[in-house]
Order: C-alpha cells, then sequence, then structure tokens
C-alpha cells in the first residue's frame, strides 16, 4: 500500500553554515571592530549576545538573512525578546523548531480529511503517514498539502510503492 509521512525537520548542517557566514561576515564589518559580541550555536539555539540592544539587533538581522539564504524556513525559526541588563549588555536567543506539534498534526490530519481523499492518516509522533490505495491519489495530497498554510515548514519523506 503506497504511503509517505509529512514532517517538518531543518538540516542542522545549514543553520551551521548560516551561523559560520555570519560570524565571518561581523569579523569583518568595521561597526563591531573592537566591540564584544558572540553567536554560538547549540543544538536547538542559536544565542546572540553583544554590548547593546542595537548591537543585538544587528546580530539578529544578519543571521535571519543567512538563515534565509541557506534555505531555512522562517517558520522553523522562532525569535525571543532580548534581554537586556541594566549595564547595557544584550542577550537573545532563537530557536530551532524541528517535528510537528500534536494540535498541527491534528490540523493537518483535518485539512486533509476534509478534502475528501480517499487515503488515510495517522499521526505518529512528529509526523503525519498518508496512506492510500493510488499513487495519483497521494500525489494529489502532497499538492494541497503543500499549497495549504500551515504554522510550520512540511516536507515530504518516504514516498513507498
Amino acid at each position: 500500500m503506497p504511503s509517505f509521512d509529512i514532517v517538518s525537520q531543518v538540516n542542522s548542517m545549514e543553520i551551521e553554515n548560516a551561523v559560520n557566514q555570519a560570524k565571518k561576515e561581523l569579523a569583518n564589518r568595521f561597526d563591531f571592530k573592537g566591540s564584544k559580541w558572540e553567536i554560538t550555536l547549540e543544538k536547538t539555539e542559536i544565542k546572540l549576545s553583544a554590548d547593546n540592544a542595537f548591537k543585538v539587533a544587528t546580530l539578529n538581522e544578519i543571521l535571519i538573512g543567512k538563515l534565509a539564504k541557506r534555505g531555512i524556513s522562517m517558520k522553523s525559526v522562532e525569535q525571543c525578546d532580548p534581554d537586556i541588563s541594566p549595564l547595557g549588555h544584550a542577550r537573545q536567543s532563537i530557536k530551532i523548531k524541528n517535528g510537528i506539534e500534536s494540535a498541527v498534526a491534528k490540523e493537518i490530519a483535518g485539512f486533509i480529511r476534509d478534502s475528501k481523499f480517499k487515503v488515510t492518516t495517522q499521526i505518529q509522533g512528529d509526523e503525519v503517514r498518508v496512506n492510500g490505495k493510488s499513487r495519483d491519489e497521494l500525489q494529489a495530497v502532497i499538492g494541497a498539502v503543500s499549497t495549504h498554510e500551515f504554522t510550520v515548514s512540511v516536507q515530504f519523506v518516504n514516498f513507498r510503492d
């Protein structure tokens, strides 16, 4: 029975490349010479810190631009508000969302069910499995889901006959 999975994944190598590109650009910028700034990448979070709020906003803008150029969907990026200390030092964290939350998975499954396709959907953890009798029906589901706006970016993997 043909099937495929709907997932929301972010390529960690692309995130790492975007962070490295942002660091290289900032190392050569004149307005950041002699100032203290830092971009650190953890598994699902990027932390920015700088001398003041303006420089953190500039770090954020440059990093978001690099992420967009690397093909990372902005739906997978959650920006927190910057924290500014009384001395003026500022920090900000950017969270990278991986996987589909259960509420969004239910929304995707409901959309497919309401579209009257002859397929069955199954929520499996942070992905949605779609089964159908014909390959054409599954391709129609892929087309419908990719054109609909969801709160997460969706990819289609494990297409099996």
